[in-house]
Formats: structure tokens, sequence, C-alpha cells
């Protein structure tokens, strides 16, 4: 239970990092949105997509809470393969990787061997994150900017690892893989 509560804490702290990716400006700066909550979960579910395809070999995740605010959605998914410390820094290489050259801005990154992160934007203005957590699980997030308000529906992407239906807290992962897993560099 302390470690579900400390991966809590680890998304909390994402939030208040991160933020509202556009502030209280619309997306693109104008003064009308250019699109409503629901796209810009749908967007942000093509951001998490892509930098999932990146990854090889595939890492299966999960589905995290999403959640909106008065302008913007959140959309999460956490890694329920074993990412080993020894394995890390090639895992946070390949996200960096395909961040840059999708074109986002890297906002900040954080090298702590325990808990290390990173933190992008797009060029259309979605605050994207990457942050290990406890026992090394791995976290993503998607911030909209302000966009139009509306209904957000769940992600229709499928989820790659069982998706714990009924559960309150995301577990640690527990998927091995022969690579990701690995105890060698």
């Amino acid at each position: 239970m302390r470690g579900v509560i400390q991966s809590s804490a680890v998304l909390a702290g994402a939030v208040v990092l991160v933020g509202c990716a556009g502030g209280a400006s619309y997306l693109g700066g104008s003064e009308k949105p250019e699109m409503n909550m629901q796209e810009a979960a749908e967007r942000s579910d093509r951001i998490l997509d892509d930098v999932f395809d990146a990854v090889r070999p595939e890492v299966r995740w999960i589905h995290g809470p999403t959640t909106t605010g008065s302008c913007d959605v959140t959309r999460r998914r956490a890694v329920m393969t074993i990412v080993s410390a020894e394995r890390r820094g090639n895992f946070l290489g390949v996200v960096d990787r395909s961040w840059r050259n999708s074109g986002y801005r890297m906002k900040s990154i954080n090298n702590d061997p325990d808990v290390p992160a990173i933190f992008a934007q797009t060029e259309d203005g979605f605050g994207v994150s990457l942050i290990v957590g406890g026992e090394g699980q791995v976290f993503f997030e998607v911030d909209s900017p302000c966009v139009e308000k509306s209904e957000v529906a769940e992600s229709t992407t499928k989820a790659t690892a069982p998706t714990y239906e009924g559960m309150e807290n995301i577990p640690r992962p527990n998927v091995r893989s022969p690579f990701w897993s690995a105890g060698a560099p």
C-alpha cells in the first residue's frame, strides 16, 4: 500500500509541476479555442500512442485516470513492464529522442538516478511528461492547453496490459521483458 501511495504522490507532483500546459491562454494563443476538451483528449491519446510506438521492444501499459479542469484535460498511462535500473537510461533516451524528433521543446529534465523525469511541450501547447516513480515504475502524462469546455469520454485506445478492473490503485509493474527488465545495461 505504501508503494501505491508513493506512486500517487508522484503523479500528483507531476500535475503540480506541469499544470495546465497553456496556462490561461487558449490553444495557439488565439482568443477562440481551436478544439474542445474531447478533441484535446483524443490529441493527448495520439501523443501517448506515438511515444509508445517509438519504444522498442514494446512495453505493456495501462491507462491512468483522465482528469479535467475548467478548460483542460489530462490523460495518463502507467508502464506495467518492469524497467530495470540498469535499462532506465535506455528507456529515457528512447523517449527523449522521440519527443525531440517530434519537435517537442524540452522544458526540464531531472537526472536523479532514482526518480528521473522529462518534461516537454508540443508545438501546439500540450505538456508531456515521463516520471519514474517508486520501484522504477514509469508514468506518462499529457496535459492539454486551455480549450473549449466539453464532455470527455474515456480513451478508446486499448491498454496492452491487464487493466486491473475494480482496483482502487495501479499496482507496481509486474510484466517482465527480456530487454527492459534485464539487469545488464
